[in-house]
Parts: structure tokens; C-alpha cells; sequence
């Protein structure tokens, strides 16, 4: 019952002007890294194993201010969910989309990191295209339909858990659905290696190159910035020479890449989690 109420409230802001929706996300971004303890600790751990150099005031600011663009993020879904395609269009400004367009009718990979303004990327490429992804199902399973439900609400979305694995990922990619792949969270290492990001030995999957080997498909990366009136969508260049047939030396270049856009806007990365989880045997845990 909380949970329906909850999405009530949730469904009635996205009625609010846009400023007022920053507004609401900023206040509770602020409130937030006062009372979320755990995941403020887990933010300034990542700041201080990426970042060591940076002064402990600066580190402050920034988990400050990712806390109010990551909260930001999740208010404003509230529009994705339920805001006009036309509204969402008007929030969203794109660059490099002659670098979507060359994908379209063949096999390929969006790759997007998380970053706060994923989810508005997503919906825009939804009403643009129709895809493929995976999910992680919830606690609650009236959130893990609800989340179903919202992002496929553009286009025909196929969706599938990870427990189904990657056979209905591939049919997708073989029928010309470009395979939305955010790769860059720690999941183990079953299925991977200890790749450095930022220098720190993390849990990365290995599975782009092997993807991208099994169907062909072409590697576009595509960020999201959320700025003080939207966001911007970049679409980059079609990655050459990969795979290259080293799937370390893949798995490095994606991570390569992922630092350098963490660079330019650091404080919307989701540092919130855990991303070196998982630890080279015999070495401390950092949480």
C-alpha cells in the first residue's frame, strides 16, 4: 500500500514546472547525504580510491553535489514515466546523432555507463529506435513491473532479466535492435577480470568484445549530461578495431574511455555504488 501511495505522490510531480522538479530534487539530494549514511560513506570511499590527491573539502563538495544530481535524476523520472513525448523531447538535446543513425539496421551496441541522466538518454533512444536490454529485478516486484511497464512505454522494448542471459539478447542484435548495454558495474568476476579504473583494480565485465564478436555489431557510446535545463545526449564515433581479439585489452579501453567522461563532469557518476565490491584474493575490502 505505501509503495502504490508513494507512486501516486511520484505521478503527481510530474504535473510541476521543471524548475520546480529541480528544485524538489536538489532539497532532497541535500537532505539526503545528511541522513543516507551508508551510501555518503560509499561515495566518499570511491572519491578517495579514484581521487587520492583531491583535498578532503573538495571530496565533501562533490559527494554534496552528486547527491542532489542523482536525486535530481530519480525525481525527474517522474516525467519519463509519465510526461508527453514531447516534453521529454524538449528536455533533451542531442549531439553525434549521425553516429545513431549509421547503426541503425544492423547489429549494435549502445554503450552507456552510469551516469545520473541515463535513464532520460534511454527514453529518448526509445521513442528513436526499438531495443534490447536487461534489467535487475527488484526487492518488490510491483516496482520491478512498474519499471518494466515505464521503460518500454516508446517503441516495442524487449526487456529481460539477467537470469535469462544473453540467447534472447543475441536474437534481439540479429534482428537489427541495438543491444542498450551499461557494462560498467561490479557483478564478480565469473565473467570477467580485474581491470583498473582510475587505477584501482575493479570487477569489469569482459562480455562487450565477446557480444560485439559473436554478431558483428558496431560500439557507439552514448552519455548523458544533466545540465541546470535538461540534458545532453552524445552519441560518439563507432569504435574501430573492435573487438580486437584481447578481450583485456578491450575491457581496459572501455574503462579508459569511462574515466575520461567521469573527468569531464565528475560529480554525476553514480558513486553511490559499490564499484570495487569485489577484491583480488587476499586484499582488504575497501567497505
Amino acid at each position: 500500500m505505501m509503495t502504490r501511495l508513494a507512486v501516486f505522490i511520484f505521478w503527481l510531480l510530474h504535473f510541476l514546472p521543471y524548475r520546480a522538479l529541480i528544485a524538489i530534487g536538489n532539497g532532497l539530494g541535500a537532505l539526503l547525504f545528511l541522513l543516507a549514511k551508508e551510501r555518503r560513506r560509499v561515495a566518499t570511499i570511491n572519491l578517495q580510491l579514484c581521487f587520492p590527491e583531491m583535498p578532503e573539502t573538495a571530496r565533501e563538495a562533490l559527494v554534496r553535489e552528486h547527491f542532489k544530481l542523482f536525486t535530481r535524476g530519480v525525481i525527474e523520472r517522474c516525467i519519463l514515466w509519465w510526461g508527453s513525448a514531447a516534453r521529454i523531447n524538449s528536455l533533451i538535446r542531442v549531439e553525434g546523432i549521425e553516429h545513431f543513425a549509421a547503426i541503425k539496421n544492423q547489429p549494435s551496441i549502445l554503450l552507456t555507463p552510469h551516469f545520473v541522466g541515463m535513464d532520460a538518454g534511454g527514453q529518448w533512444i526509445a521513442q528513436h529506435a526499438d531495443t534490447v536490454c536487461m534489467y535487475a529485478n527488484q526487492k518488490n516486484q510491483y516496482m520491478t513491473a512498474l519499471l518494466l511497464e515505464k521503460r518500454a512505454r516508446f517503441g516495442t522494448q524487449k526487456l529481460y532479466s539477467r537470469q535469462q542471459g544473453l540467447r534472447p539478447i543475441l536474437k534481439g542484435m540479429r534482428a537489427n535492435m541495438p543491444f542498450i548495454y551499461p557494462p560498467d558495474q561490479d557483478q564478480g568476476i565469473k565473467d570477467g577480470a580485474f581491470i583498473p579504473f582510475f587505477g584501482v583494480p575493479a570487477a569489469t565485465m569482459a562480455s562487450l568484445p565477446r557480444i560485439a564478436q559473436m554478431t558483428g555489431a558496431k560500439v557507439v557510446p552514448s552519455i548523458t549530461r544533466m545540465t541546470d535545463t535538461g540534458y545532453v545526449l552524445t552519441f560518439y564515433p563507432a569504435w574501430e578495431n573492435y573487438p580486437s581479439g584481447d578481450d583485456i585489452a578491450d575491457a581496459r579501453r572501455m574503462n579508459e574511455f569511462i574515466e575520461q567522461r567521469v573527468l569531464e563532469m565528475p560529480a554525476q557518476y553514480f558513486w553511490v555504488h559499490k564499484r570495487f565490491k569485489t577484491r583480488p584474493e587476499g586484499e582488504a575490502k575497501f567497505y
